[in-house]
């Protein structure tokens, strides 16, 4: 066994079975390994598959249940709930608005906070700047239905997109903001998601319980002539958004 394997190990150690059987039901079903509406194994299985006894898969059970993950049928099991997820569209033209369009959504954005920073090297890295050059960092939250659907952190260069943060406050929209500073259209350069577990300041913001399951997407967006405009990472709630790439 390697450190790292005794690391990990003694990390799982540390979390209450339950919980740990409840975070691999969640994998299993943002990993689309369990369909929404999907009969789960009988708990004699799950308990055999986590070495487990059935009081405490149980335990993880109802606790997925009161999350509104899975819901259990009288005589015929436990299933995954078939909730209404939001389908979000990530491709060359990836827009708020436009990624949740034709679902009958609500949908609006909103500034958290803004400063100004230095760029860290994966920052200077994703706008193509250097390293400590000037940035402007937002916050915002983007709200469907009036549910958290997603929090993102932008960078901008701020020689180029200074007072972006006032504009999109007044617009609440990063493309009429980008239209200020004359970058009438954009695209998608790149994208790269992820999946791990909320961490705590992630759960209040987005309205999550302990050991909910986030998917990350950083992206970069270009402007007509290639350049970087804006370097961004988005965390999205696992069971209530699906990535569509």
């Amino acid at each position: 066994m390697t450190v790292g394997d005794k690391k990990q190990k003694s990390k799982l150690a540390g979390v209450a079975l339950w919980r740990r059987i409840a975070d691999e039901i969640r994998l299993d079903i943002v990993g689309a390994r369990l369909a929404r509406g999907e009969r789960l194994p009988t708990e004699a299985k799950l308990a055999e598959r986590f070495s487990a006894n059935r009081h405490t898969v149980r335990r993880a059970l109802a606790m997925l249940a009161q999350e509104g993950v899975i819901r259990a049928e009288q005589g015929r099991g436990v299933f995954v709930q078939d909730a209404r997820r939001v389908f979000y569209r990530i491709g060359p033209r990836t827009r708020f608005s436009e990624g949740v369009d034709g679902q009958d959504r609500q949908v609006r954005g909103a500034l958290m906070s803004q400063a100004q920073e230095q760029a860290s090297s994966e920052v200077a890295k994703g706008l193509d700047i250097k390293p400590g050059a000037p940035v402007i960092r937002m916050e915002t939250m983007a709200f469907v239905d009036e549910a958290p659907f997603s929090r993102s952190t932008h960078w901008f260069a701020r020689e180029r997109f200074d007072g972006i943060a006032e504009a999109y406050a007044a617009r609440l929209s990063i493309t009429a903001a980008l239209q200020g500073f004359g970058v009438e259209t954009y695209t998608r350069h790149s994208t790269r998601i992820t999946i791990r577990h909320a961490e705590a300041e992630e759960i209040i913001q987005l309205g999550l319980s302990p050991g909910a399951v986030l998917l990350r997407a950083e992206g970069i967006d270009v402007d007509a002539e290639g350049r970087p405009i804006q370097f961004l990472i988005t965390r999205f709630p696992g069971d209530r958004v699906e990535l569509l790439i």
